[in-house]
C-alpha cells in the first residue's frame, strides 16, 4: 500500500511539472540608430620635464593655468572642464646616471558646438597644450536615440520569433521574458601628439571629421510558443 502511495505521488507530481512547462521560444533582437553627433569631449594635457621636482610642478601648473584661462575666455561653461588626472613622477636616466622629473595634467573639454572646434583647439595648443589622448564625439540627444534603438530591438526579435514560430506553422504568444544586454556606442578612439601642431594649426583649417555614431540595443526575449 505504501509503495502504491509513493507511486501516485511521484505520478501526480510528474504530470503538474509537466503542465506548467511552457513551450516557449527565446531571441536575440538587435536596433541600431545613426546619429550625427552635434558635440566633442577632448582629452587633453601638459606635459613639463626637467631636474627639479619643485620648478617641474610650477611649470606645469602655470601651463594649465593658462589654458584653463583661455578656455573661461572662450566661454567654456566650468561643468564642461574637467581636471581627470595629475601627477608628478621621478625617473633615472641610465644614460646620464641623473634623476629627472615629469610633471603630468590631464584635462577634458566638451565642446557643445562642433563648428567652435577647431578654433578652440587652435587656443588650446598656443596656450600650452601639447599632448591630447583622445576625441569622444556625442549627442545631446543620445537618451532619446537609445530609447529608439531598444523600441527596434524588440521589434527585430518579435520577427526574429514569428519567423522560427512560422517555419514550425505555430505562433507565438505573450513575452515571458525580457532582458536587456547593453546599449552601446562604440566609435575609434584616435591618438594624437601635438609637439607640432602650434606650428602647423590654423584656425581657419577644418580639421574635425565627426562622421557617425551607431547607436546599437540588444535584447533577449522569450515568447510563448502555441500551437
Amino acid at each position: 500500500m505504501k509503495t502504491i502511495l509513493i507511486l501516485a505521488i511521484t505520478a501526480m507530481t510528474t504530470l503538474a511539472n509537466a503542465q506548467q512547462i511552457q513551450p516557449s521560444v527565446s531571441v536575440t533582437g538587435e536596433g541600431k540608430v545613426i546619429a550625427v553627433p552635434d558635440e566633442v569631449t577632448i582629452s587633453l594635457g601638459v606635459q613639463t620635464q626637467g631636474k627639479v621636482a619643485q620648478t617641474v610642478k610650477s611649470e606645469n601648473d602655470a601651463s594649465v593655468d593658462k589654458v584653463l584661462a583661455f578656455l573661461m575666455k572662450m566661454n567654456i561653461p566650468q561643468n564642461q572642464v574637467q581636471t581627470e588626472y595629475v601627477s608628478l613622477n621621478k625617473n633615472y636616466d641610465y644614460n646620464t646616471k641623473t634623476y629627472n622629473y615629469n610633471a603630468s595634467q590631464t584635462i577634458s573639454v566638451k565642446i557643445k558646438d562642433l563648428a567652435r572646434y577647431d578654433e578652440v583647439m587652435s587656443g588650446l595648443v598656443a596656450s600650452g597644450i601639447n599632448t591630447i589622448n583622445g576625441v569622444d564625439f556625442g549627442s545631446s540627444k543620445m537618451e532619446t536615440y537609445e530609447a529608439e534603438a531598444r523600441k527596434k530591438a524588440v521589434a527585430n526579435a518579435k520577427m526574429k520569433a514569428q519567423e522560427y514560430a512560422g517555419v514550425l506553422n505555430q505562433k507565438i504568444g505573450k513575452a515571458l521574458m525580457i532582458a536587456e544586454q547593453g546599449t552601446s556606442a562604440p566609435q575609434p578612439q584616435p591618438m594624437y601628439k601635438t609637439a607640432m601642431m602650434s606650428e602647423s594649426m590654423d584656425s581657419s583649417q577644418r580639421t574635425l571629421a565627426p562622421g557617425e555614431i551607431t547607436i546599437t540595443s540588444k535584447i533577449q526575449i522569450s515568447f510563448e510558443l502555441l500551437n
